[in-house]
């Protein structure tokens, strides 16, 4: 699978979901989470995968010069997208900087994408908390941006490289299945945000 797309994306008449992790580690846990909710999703959803390795450190003459063509690309594809899932370890208490830096520069945009779009967040990491702090930050920066964060369920995967086999599958039945339910909750919030905006119904 590539960074674009996942098994069975892009099928009419299915709901397309942009998935974004907030490692760039290749085999970061919460990279997995996102592969494994795109398994335990609804078959009315479909996954892609987004990247942030591109974009460079958020700088304001940078700005003035241009928006990185990395920025526009992954603006074009979170408009496009019916749902955007976001899955971050938690760096220092708080949001990842690969995460934030994104961010930032995609709020810069006009118009930016994040406006009314259905979002779902997950995130795992190896203490025990399973990134809850991260979360709540990133809930706050997205209701900023007027983003429509799905509340429940939450997933906070913690001890996660106890929860994942060699292989990189999620092994451990209680975290599939609250992850599972949250993706069929996900459905249900993307459908229902579409139905409140006349030019996605």
């Amino acid at each position: 699978m590539d960074a674009h797309t996942t098994p069975g994306a892009h099928r009419a008449g299915r709901l397309q979901i942009l998935g974004i992790c907030g490692s760039l580690r290749r085999r970061s846990y919460n990279r997995m989470a996102l592969l494994a909710a795109h398994d335990l999703m609804p078959v009315e959803l479909s996954l892609a995968l987004a990247e942030l390795d591109g974009i460079p450190i958020y700088n304001g003459d940078m700005e003035a010069e241009g928006f990185p063509e990395p920025v526009r690309q992954l603006a074009d594809r979170i408009r496009a997208a019916d749902g955007l899932l976001i899955a971050s370890p938690e760096y220092n208490f708080s949001v990842s900087g690969a995460l934030k830096n994104a961010i930032d520069w995609l709020s810069r945009l006009d118009p930016q994408p994040f406006r009314y779009k259905p979002v779902a967040v997950l995130s795992a990491t190896q203490g025990p908390v399973g990134g809850a702090r991260n979360q709540y930050d990133l809930r706050k920066i997205l209701g900023c941006l007027e983003a429509q964060v799905l509340l429940r369920p939450e997933v906070f995967i913690g001890s996660c490289h106890t929860k994942f086999d060699a292989k990189g599958r999620l092994a451990d039945d209680a975290t599939r299945k609250v992850l599972g339910d949250q993706m069929a909750a996900f459905a249900h919030w993307v459908r229902r945000q579409r139905a409140l905006d006349p030019a996605r119904a």
